[in-house]
């Protein structure tokens, strides 16, 4: 591993790790904030079949405890790319509920939560970058592509020798 990805990784998560702790202590107080969001999210999560509870307090501690687990994971680099793909699925809701700058009246608020909200969405583009990052290894596309080229090459040789062989048995 580089060294820019053994500390940008828990530098990516630390803000996921205070989040989540700060949203477990407070789960009550933020559920109100929860509630618009989790009331359009709990209907399509239902509909694909997914187990969800209806109490938004324990919407929000599970999206902080999945958060904090996501976090540590990538910080540590254990399946960084899973890690962040879940952290990334689960800045929207966070964002879209703590931020919704287009629901102040207050100017000086507006300003506030639309900073935090572009913040979130450039945490978000760092997320995306990490859940495709190889670490320079080459991805599963490649592999596979380069298997097949690998395998064609290979039964083009094998017929071939084949078209050798039987020529020096029928001569």
């Amino acid at each position: 591993m580089s060294i820019i990805r053994l500390v940008a990784r828990p530098l990516l998560a630390s803000t996921f790790a205070v989040g989540a702790y700060s949203a477990l202590k407070n789960a009550d107080a933020l559920a109100s904030k929860a509630k618009p969001v989790t009331d359009k999210i709990v209907p399509q999560l239902e509909k694909a079949g997914l187990p969800v509870p209806h109490d938004p307090a324990t919407q929000v501690r599970l999206n902080a405890a999945v958060q904090l687990v996501a976090a540590i994971s990538l910080a540590r680099g254990t399946a960084p790319r899973v890690s962040s793909a879940v952290l990334a699925a689960s800045i929207i809701p966070t964002t879209v509920a703590g931020h919704a700058f287009w629901a102040e009246d207050d100017e000086a608020t507006k300003q506030q939560q639309l900073l935090h909200f572009a913040k979130n969405a450039s945490i978000l583009g760092g997320l995306a970058l990490a859940a495709v990052d190889t670490d320079g290894k080459p991805g599963l596309a490649y592999r596979a592509g380069a298997a097949s080229r690998a395998a064609k090459r290979e039964a083009k040789h094998l017929r071939r020798e084949a078209r050798l062989a039987a020529k020096a048995v029928t001569s």
